[in-house]
């Protein structure tokens, strides 16, 4: 029987914690965006963030997964801080060494209506208004992303070329995290049923928004 492996594709504030806990409390060992101590005995993944390992896994051995033997799924794999902006979710040889290494891998892509994602990201500490416009990001250059038109640009191209790499793939799954079905669809995808569903990691306070940046 192949081991099951979930990869979400989605981009931040998409709902990635929401999937995240769910997935834990399912059974699942999820890394979230970083490795935390109590995850592993494996020092040389304490506080590692999982897109830095996907892509050492995948330029050393050519397995984005070589060093992650001991985790299930992968909920958000992009990092956009301390001088990185990796984004593996919009690399398709790395998302295709997964595949060829590990047959089977459901894919996932956590979404919302893209201005809502917009704006979370914008009230998303300084994600929006700082970490986006001031880092090249694929499809997002230095420069771009601190206008609400920008983003959204950038968000439909990027859910729009998941759908054309994963055409009529069955291992593939995009959904909504406010549909009220969504737990549903994503337990038939992975043939594990969730037992929670709901709201994590949510903006406790709207920041101010700064001129220009709608």
């Amino acid at each position: 029987m192949t081991r099951l492996r979930v990869v979400n594709l989605g981009l931040p504030k998409s709902g990635t914690t929401t999937l995240a806990r769910a997935l834990k409390l399912a059974g699942l060992k999820v890394a979230d965006y970083r490795i935390r101590r109590r995850q592993t005995d494996d020092a040389s993944l304490h506080q590692a963030f999982v897109g830095q390992v996907l892509y050492d896994g995948y330029f050393h051995t050519g397995d984005p997964l070589s060093a992650l033997e001991g985790f299930d799924a992968f909920t958000e794999i992009n990092v956009l801080r301390e001088g990185l902006s990796l984004w593996p979710q919009m690399d398709w040889g790395l998302i295709d060494a997964i595949r060829r290494h590990h047959p089977g891998t459901k894919f996932l892509a956590s979404s919302r209506d893209p201005r809502q994602l917009s704006d979370s990201m914008l009230r998303w500490s300084n994600l929006g208004i700082e970490r986006l416009p001031n880092n090249s990001i694929p499809g997002l250059p230095k420069g771009f992303g601190q206008t609400t038109l920008e983003r959204v640009q950038w968000i439909k191209a990027h859910y729009a070329h998941l759908r054309q790499l994963f055409r009529d793939d069955s291992d593939f799954l995009e959904y909504d995290v406010s549909d009220s079905d969504a737990a549903t669809k994503i337990s038939a995808h992975i043939g594990v049923p969730l037992t929670w569903w709901g709201k994590a990691n949510r903006n406790r306070t709207a920041q101010a928004i700064t001129a220009g940046a709608v």
